[in-house]
């Protein structure tokens, strides 16, 4: 394997997890549905994997409030895709997995109760193959679909909530930079309690492992991949002076653990094996969003892993946009676009670029011809939006008002849906949905006070089918703020 030249900790926070689908909608006045997140304010003591699910979303709501996020829809939409394939083959319902993308140029990689994911940009910067990322993915997903979290959580029946909020707690300041002060958190009065789970992790790090194999083989990625990225873990940790504490690590790295996934990895074959070649176009976004200041720094890292010579045009196109050429930009996209015709992600950065340089019509236009072909590609579908609020406001709120149905969850759909509202004379459903992103994003008592404001609108506009809508997310709001604060 290529040396990787990556002198950074590995920090592979993974609090385990069971996820529970979303549901609901966002709706405007005449619509039907909610998108209700549930509270922990509710008196009744249901299965705990209803706990790790409020939990968990409220701990990603918090998350986004503390940590830059990697803000790049088509490495977001790359990786819900690939994990909806991976989660198949585990068992686990595509609706049931938020991705949260994280801008850090660190290796690292979690999932915490609640099925949210995440991935920071360095994980892409580390992993020269697609299956290497699918190995750390598998594994995550392993540790899902095996219910880890619910397992372990089910020996300490008296201290369920506290124990999982009290290491959710310590996993957020850690990952926002706290470092030692998470470890203390997640310490604290639950040391009794985490030591008890030791020998249990270990146990579960081998079943992940082992899934996670499972799960990458039969969606077509050679398992051998996930010993080689342990292997090259284990050489980084070696030359930054060992492996980090185990009681921070849920993934503790020993040799007998990389001898098992190699020994069981030797057993298994894979039949026509996935080529890979959209992981190294989004990995070149990763690289140029982690060398912002350096492009070149991106371009010979690229050429010295060995990428696909697609990728290095791919990054090329890329780096012109960024300079204020958008015609070469531009050129050379459409260039890649005819000869790789399959790959969406391409057009979609031509529709993204076109926007971005203040080509508001030929953003349009292209968008509107991919969506044609690919209906419902989010990544285009939100430069479109992005792209209609300067020319036609009723539309970019159509198209908003359905993505927000789809992905009730995803706060960046809210904020544009917030000003098309206002854009479109939507007054009051513009400070609701303004109010739903402050409350995705951990500002629920900014969220509770939107609302009011929100409310009042409506009132004055008489609307009361939209007043009734407001005051049962005020209710829904009260709850989340029970929820948030355990990790205040």
């Amino acid at each position: 394997m290529p040396s990787r030249p990556f002198p950074r900790a590995i920090t592979l926070l993974v609090g385990l997890s069971l996820a529970l689908p979303a549901s609901g909608q966002w709706i405007e006045p005449g619509w039907e549905g909610s998108a209700d997140l549930p509270s922990l304010s509710a008196p009744d003591h249901r299965a705990a994997s209803s706990e790790e699910y409020r939990l968990g979303r409220a701990w990603l709501r918090q998350f986004r409030a503390r940590v830059p996020e990697w803000q790049d829809p088509i490495a977001q939409g790359y990786v819900e895709a690939l994990l909806a394939r991976l989660a198949s083959h585990g068992g686990i319902g595509t609706n049931e997995l938020i991705v949260t993308l994280v801008d850090s140029h660190r290796l690292n990689a979690f999932a915490v109760p609640g099925g949210v994911v995440g991935v920071n940009a360095g994980l892409f910067a580390f992993a020269e193959q697609e299956a290497e990322l699918v190995s750390v993915l598998a594994h995550e997903l392993g540790h899902l679909a095996q219910r880890h979290f619910a397992r372990g959580q089910a020996r300490a029946e008296q201290t369920q909530v506290p124990a999982m909020a009290a290491m959710l707690a310590g996993m957020l300041i850690a990952a926002a930079g706290g470092g030692s002060a998470g470890i203390g958190v997640a310490m604290g009065s639950q040391a009794a309690f985490i030591q008890d789970q030791l020998t249990y992790s270990r146990r579960y790090e081998q079943e992940a492992d082992r899934l996670g194999l499972q799960i990458m083989t039969e969606a077509g990625y050679d398992p051998e991949s996930m010993v080689s990225m342990f292997r090259a873990m284990q050489q980084l940790a070696s030359l930054q002076g060992g492996t980090p504490p185990e009681f921070l690590l849920t993934h503790p790295l020993t040799e007998s653990r990389i001898s098992d996934t190699a020994s069981r990895a030797a057993k298994l074959s894979v039949q026509g094996q996935r080529d890979g070649l959209q992981y190294h176009l989004v990995r070149a976004r990763a690289l140029l969003a982690i060398h912002q200041g350096d492009p070149g720094r991106a371009q010979t890292r690229l050429s010295q892993d060995g990428a696909p010579r697609l990728a290095e045009r791919y990054l090329a196109a890329l780096i012109s946009a960024e300079h204020g050429d958008t015609d070469e930009a531009l050129r050379q996209l459409d260039a890649l676009a005819r000869e790789q015709p399959d790959l969406t992600l391409i057009p979609a950065t031509a529709a993204e670029t076109a926007f971005a340089a203040g080509r508001t019509d030929d953003a349009i236009e292209r968008s509107r011809r991919l969506l044609r072909l690919v209906p419902g590609h989010v990544p285009t579908s939100l430069t479109l939006a992005e792209a209609q609020l300067q020319r036609d406001p009723e539309a970019a709120w159509r198209l908003l008002r359905d993505l927000a149905e789809r992905r009730p969850e995803d706060h960046r759909v809210f904020a544009l849906l917030a000003e098309a509202a206002g854009r479109s004379g939507r007054e009051a459903l513009g400070h609701l949905a303004r109010a739903e992103y402050q409350q995705l994003t951990g500002r629920i008592t900014d969220a509770i006070r939107q609302l009011g404001v929100a409310r009042r609108v409506a009132e004055r506009e008489g609307n009361m089918t939209a007043a009734a809508r407001i005051e049962q997310r005020y209710e829904a709001f009260l709850g989340y703020r029970e929820t948030l604060e355990k990790f205040q």
